[in-house]
C-alpha cells in the first residue's frame, strides 16, 4: 500500500509517498480501508520536529490522524465492529490507503455526510467540543472565537451557538461567508479592523485558537470585561482568568459530534480535498498562513 511518511524532522520536502507492507491487525484491533484522512496544522510542527518533547515518534512515522473508512479485518477479540462497517476516528497512520486502530478508538461514521468528508470531524470536532465545554457557556453570554475560519473555529462557532451564545468572530473576508454560516452574529475583519476599537470590555469569554505572542495575547485578554474567562487551545496566558486546553481522544465524545452531524445539528464543511501526493504542498501552505477551514486528503487513487 501506499502511505505518508517522514524518516526524518525537517521541512515539507521529508514527506514521502512510499509503497510499504499492509498492517496486520493485533488483538483489539481492526483494519480500515481508508476513505480520507485530513490536514491538522498540529502536523507541521510534528514534521518539523517542534512537537518532538511532546509528542514522542518513532521513525519513519506514516502521517495522519483522523481516519474515515471502511473495516476490512478484525483482530483477535473485537466483538464491537464488523467487517464492512464504516468508522471514523483518531489514531495514528491514517494518512495511507490502510490503517490500523484500536477498535475502542473508532466510531460509527455519519451517514448524512461521504464517509470521506467525516474525516474532518474527529481532532478538530473534539478540540471544539472539548474548548466550548471548558469554555461553561451560559446562554446570552458574549463569546468572542479568535480564529473562527480555521478548522476547529467552524465547529467551535456551530457548538457555542447551540450552549446560547452571542458569537463574535475574528476571519478575513475569505473565511466571512463560512463562519457566518456556521453561525455567527458579528465577523470581525482582523485584517482591517481593531478588536479593542470593535469589543473592548464587551465580551465574557474569549476563546483562542490561533498562536499568539505575548504582546497579542494580552491585547486579547484586555477585551474581556471583569469576572470574564478565556479559553485556549493553543499558547498559555499570562493571566489568572485563562484555561489551557489540549484536546483529547474521546470516542464518547465523537459519538455525540456523529449525533450531532446526523441529525442537521452540526454541518461538516470541507473547504479542500487533495490527495495524499499533494500533502507535503499543504505542509507548505499552511506554513505560509494559506490554509483556510478543514481540508480532506484522499488515498493515492
Amino acid at each position: 500500500m501506499k502511505a505518508a511518511r517522514i524518516h526524518q524532522h525537517g521541512d515539507p520536502a521529508v514527506i514521502r509517498i512510499e509503497e510499504i507492507a499492509r498492517p496486520v491487525p493485533a488483538a483489539g484491533e481492526v483494519l480500515i480501508e481508508v476513505a480520507a484522512t485530513s490536514f491538522n496544522p498540529t502536523e507541521v510542527a510534528l514534521r518539523s520536529g517542534a512537537l518532538r518533547d511532546l509528542v514522542p515518534v518513532t521513525l519513519p512515522l506514516t502521517l495522519g490522524w483522523d481516519v474515515a473508512g471502511t473495516i476490512v479485518e478484525l483482530g483477535e477479540g473485537v466483538r464491537t465492529h464488523a467487517v464492512g462497517d464504516q468508522v471514523i476516528g483518531w489514531i495514528d497512520g491514517a494518512a495511507a490507503e490502510f490503517a490500523v486502530a484500536d477498535a475502542a478508538a473508532l466510531v460509527t461514521a455519519p451517514t448524512a455526510i461521504p464517509l470521506a468528508d467525516a474525516a474532518a470531524l474527529p481532532l478538530a470536532g473534539l478540540t471544539a467540543w472539548q474548548a466550548v465545554e471548558r469554555a461553561r457557556l451560559v446562554p446570552g453570554e458574549r463569546l468572542l472565537v479568535n480564529g473562527a475560519g480555521g478548522g476547529i473555529g467552524g465547529f467551535v462557532v456551530q457548538l457555542a451557538k447551540r450552549a446560547g451564545a452571542h458569537v463574535a468572530a475574528t476571519a478575513s473576508p475569505r473565511s466571512r461567508q463560512a463562519v457566518l454560516r456556521h453561525g455567527a452574529d458579528l465577523i470581525v475583519d482582523y485584517t482591517t479592523s481593531s478588536l479593542g476599537d470593535a469589543l473592548e470590555g464587551q465580551v465574557d469569554v474569549v476563546l483562542n485558537l490561533v498562536g499568539l505572542d505575548e504582546p497579542r495575547s494580552a491585547a486579547l485578554a484586555a477585551l474581556v470585561r471583569p469576572g470574564g474567562r478565556i479559553v485556549s487551545v493553543t499558547n498559555e496566558f499570562e493571566t489568572p482568568i485563562a484555561e489551557r486546553v489540549v484536546a483529547r481522544n474521546d470516542p464518547a465524545q465523537l459519538a455525540e459530534l456523529v449525533a450531532l452531524v446526523d441529525n442537521g445539528t452540526l454541518t461538516v464543511e470541507v473547504a479542500e480535498r487533495h490527495r495524499l501526493t499533494d500533502l507535503a504542498s499543504l505542509h507548505r501552505r499552511s506554513e505560509a498562513g494559506d490554509i483556510r477551514g478543514k481540508v480532506v486528503v484522499l488515498p493515492v487513487p
